[in-house]
């Protein structure tokens, strides 16, 4: 521990007096890869490892160059501990990490440095370990210094007794350990924080350790490597939040046009240079016939956090059918019901559309009990602004209020003209029953993927050709970032509860509503059958 009287010295490299970026350190990071490291793969293999202005100047320069004075060791350390980065794939990930790893190993001033390469599993943390296996094995500068134990996972530095091993993914097995460097690698893949803490808690000891997380963006808004994201964009936004976390994460806008190639670069600076443009357009040719394969696209491609593996509905283009709806203008005007009711303790939709020569328009009511939203926890503050915002009904109890429900039918039945009500028979008896009780006409909708085939491509349809107004509705867009598709041989579709990530209920209503309008109006009204 330093005496609280020690006094400051400028840096021994460049002379500075305070946290600065040094050149000398900075320089000496870039030199190792460009005459010492090689490249392993493809047609650059065996050549110099000569950085990229991205890769030199946005990562190596201010990872190795940023330091700051430590008045506990009297040294001038490393300013981060922490390095974030974020880029779609193939952007030469494993090979920046390899070349990272070995410069720790090795070239970091750190004797006896304990270095890690970790992942999901060992399989996947070799990945980067091969990778710093063959730039050893083609250097032959480190290939006379380094031993390299393949079955171990592990290369060794004779000079400082220092080593880079691949571990397994047990955190509690890791406990031990007293890292000078770690190696992260495809944090998506984690299913909790337990061995990032593990490891991250393990670098007190060391003087400037470093853990080096790399990710291509993920597909789950609840995971560990989510809020690692989130966290590192308020850095990147505003440092002082957290001095000691370098970001570099290149994720495209989600309100980019996806198949605008000048969209591309960001997320993928390597375009154009070791990464193939021609790949991405076929990818993204690909992609424009299929959801699936969109946003597969979005995710690994242009570095976009998606809400799920199999999108049914493109949000851009929901988003470009907002629209402006108000509700006054609708009174009086002819309009067909859907109504989802919620599974006791969670959202009920009541959904409203009516038909125009132009456009088609959509009124959406929400309603959820107050004790589904303490449940709810993590989307507590989004579902409190809808409730203040007039986009969500919150009930009292910890059950659906069907009464505030059928309150809110009864004043739309005064105030637009209910041609038919589309039901989900399941847990409707009662309802459905006070709707025929009010002179309303309604249907059971079948939920079978025949029946709701049609009215889900008609919705498909509407959206295309910018048709079917919805006013931006928070409530109803969320619901519809979370609907995936079921489909069959046939090729008929249909929005399934079971395989989205969340609540839909919203989406299964307006489908039944579109339902309800297609309905040949000629034909005889059958009977609610239960």
């Amino acid at each position: 521990m330093a005496p609280k009287n020690a006094s400051f010295r400028n840096c021994p490299l460049c002379g500075a007096k305070k946290a600065h970026l040094c050149e000398p350190r900075a320089k000496r990071a870039v030199d190792i890869f460009e005459s010492i490291l090689v490249h392993t793969k493809g047609r650059f293999a065996r050549t110099a490892f000569i950085l990229a202005d991205w890769q030199r100047d946005e990562i190596i320069v201010p990872l190795f160059g940023r330091v700051r004075w430590d008045p506990e060791t009297l040294t001038w350390v490393r300013q981060y501990r922490v390095a974030w980065i974020e880029l779609a794939r193939k952007n030469g990930k494993s090979e920046i990490l390899a070349g990272i790893a070995l410069i720790l190993l090795c070239a970091d001033d750190e004797e006896s440095a304990e270095v890690y390469g970790c992942a999901r599993d060992r399989d996947q943390a070799r990945k980067v370990f091969d990778v710093s296996v063959r730039m050893v094995e083609l250097s032959p500068i480190l290939s006379k210094r380094l031993e390299i134990n393949r079955s171990q996972k592990r290369i060794y530095d004779q000079k400082t007794g220092s080593y880079y091993e691949v571990i397994a993914a047990d955190a509690a097995g890791n406990l031990g350990h007293n890292p000078h460097g770690v190696i992260f690698d495809e944090v998506l893949t984690q299913p909790n924080a337990d061995l990032w803490d593990s490891l991250r808690t393990a670098m007190g000891t060391r003087t400037q350790p470093l853990m080096v997380a790399a990710t291509t963006a993920g597909n789950d808004p609840s995971s560990f490597a989510k809020n690692e994201h989130d966290l590192s964009v308020k850095v990147a936004k505003q440092p002082k939040l957290d001095p000691s976390r370098f970001v570099y994460a290149r994720n495209t806008p989600e309100d980019a046009d996806w198949q605008d190639e000048k969209n591309w670069t960001f997320a993928n600076p390597a375009l154009g240079d070791f990464l193939s443009m021609q790949a991405l357009r076929d990818e993204a040719r690909e992609a424009s016939l299929s959801p699936s394969k969109q946003n597969s696209f979005r995710q690994y491609r242009l570095n976009q956090w998606v809400r799920q593996t199999t999108r049914w509905l493109d949000m851009g283009l929901w988003d470009s059918n907002a629209g402006l709806v108000v509700e006054r203008d609708l009174y009086g005007r002819e309009c067909y019901g859907g109504l989802d009711l919620a599974s006791v303790s969670d959202f009920t939709a009541w959904i409203l559309v009516f038909p125009g020569d132009d456009y088609d328009e959509v009124l959406g009511r929400f309603f959820i009990p107050e004790g589904a939203i303490e449940k709810r926890s993590p989307m507590r503050e989004t579902l409190e602004t809808w409730r203040r915002e007039g986009w969500l009904t919150v009930t009292p109890g910890d059950v659906v209020d069907l009464g505030a429900v059928r309150n809110q039918i009864d004043r739309d039945a005064q105030n637009f003209n209910i041609k038919e009500v589309a039901f989900d028979r399941w847990g409707s008896t009662e309802t459905v029953q006070w709707l025929q009780d009010q002179e309303l006409t309604v249907w059971a909708q079948s939920q079978g993927i025949m029946a709701m085939s049609a009215p889900s491509k008609e919705l498909e349809r509407l959206l295309g050709e910018r048709r079917l107004h919805h006013g931006g509705n928070p409530a109803l867009r969320w619901m519809a970032d979370n609907v995936e598709a079921t489909s069959d041989s046939s090729g008929n579709i249909k929005p399934d509860k079971k395989r989205s990530s969340e609540k839909i209920d919203g989406i299964v209503a307006l489908v039944m509503a579109i339902a309800a309008v297609m309905r040949p109006k000629e034909a005889e009204v059958m009977p609610a059958i239960f």
